[in-house]
C-alpha cells in the first residue's frame, strides 16, 4: 500500500478570509488526477455564494511527466488499490478535523477528487451534509461504515459523461448499482460529454446545491 502524506494546509484556496467564514456552510472542492487546487476554484463564481469555498491540493506528485497532484497512485487503467484510496480519504478527513469548522460541510469532487469525496462520505456518513461527484466512481472495496451510510442516505449528485473513456467501465457499472443502495442519489448522464464538465452539468450542480441550501436536511 502506498504511503499518503498529510495535506498541505498552506495549499488551500479560500473564497472568504477566516473571519468571514463563521455561520456559512462550507463546500470543499477536490480536484482530479494531475491537477491542482486552483482548477475547480474556477467554478466558484458560478456556484451559490451562500457557501464558503475551500479548494484543497491533493498530497501526491504523479510520476513524471504528469503535472500537478494526485490523491492516490494509478498503476495502469484498471489498477487501483482500495486500501490506498481509503488512506487518502483519511488524510483528507484529518485536514477537515483540523479546520474545526462549526457548520455544515459539503463536498464537490471531480474524477479522483470525486472518488475521495465519496470515500470520505463513506468513512464518515454523519460528517458531511452532501456530496457532488463529477466524472468519478465509488471504490468497490467494502468499508465497515457502509451500513451506517445506507441508514443515513445523505444526498449525492453524480454526473458523468456518456463519452467518458477515462473511468473504466467496470467501475462505472459498480457505481451505478452501489450508489442508489447507499445514498439519496440524483444525477445525470450527459450525452456527448467526455471526461469534463459541461454547462448543462454545471446548471444541474447549481440546482442541487440550491436545494441543499433551502433544505439542509436533504
Amino acid at each position: 500500500m502506498s504511503e499518503i502524506p498529510d495535506l498541505d494546509a498552506g495549499a488551500v484556496v479560500w473564497s472568504h478570509p477566516e473571519g468571514d467564514r463563521d455561520g456559512r456552510p462550507l463546500l470543499v472542492l477536490l480536484h482530479g488526477y494531475g491537477s491542482h487546487e486552483q482548477d475547480l476554484f474556477g467554478l466558484v463564481p458560478f456556484l451559490p455564494d451562500a457557501f464558503t469555498f475551500a479548494a484543497v491540493r491533493a498530497p501526491l506528485s504523479p510520476p513524471f511527466p504528469t503535472p500537478g497532484w494526485s490523491w492516490f497512485p494509478i498503476e495502469g487503467l484498471y489498477e487501483r488499490d482500495s486500501e490506498t484510496t481509503t488512506r487518502a480519504a483519511e488524510r483528507f478527513l484529518a485536514w477537515v478535523d483540523a479546520l474545526g469548522h462549526d457548520g455544515p460541510i459539503g463536498l464537490l469532487g471531480f474524477s479522483q477528487g470525486a472518488v475521495i469525496a465519496t470515500q470520505a462520505l463513506r468513512l464518515r456518513p454523519d460528517g458531511f451534509a452532501f456530496a457532488v461527484t463529477l466524472a468519478g466512481y465509488a471504490d468497490p472495496g467494502i468499508l465497515p461504515t457502509d451500513a451506517a451510510l445506507k441508514e443515513l442516505r445523505p444526498p449525492v449528485f453524480w454526473g458523468r459523461g456518456a463519452r467518458d473513456e477515462v473511468i473504466p467501465a467496470p467501475l462505472v457499472e459498480h457505481t451505478v448499482a452501489w450508489l442508489p443502495e447507499h445514498v439519496e442519489l440524483s444525477g445525470r448522464v450527459y450525452a456527448g460529454l467526455a471526461h469534463s464538465v459541461s454547462q448543462d452539468e454545471l446548471d444541474d450542480v447549481v440546482a442541487f446545491l440550491g436545494k441543499r441550501l433551502d433544505d439542509p436536511a436533504g
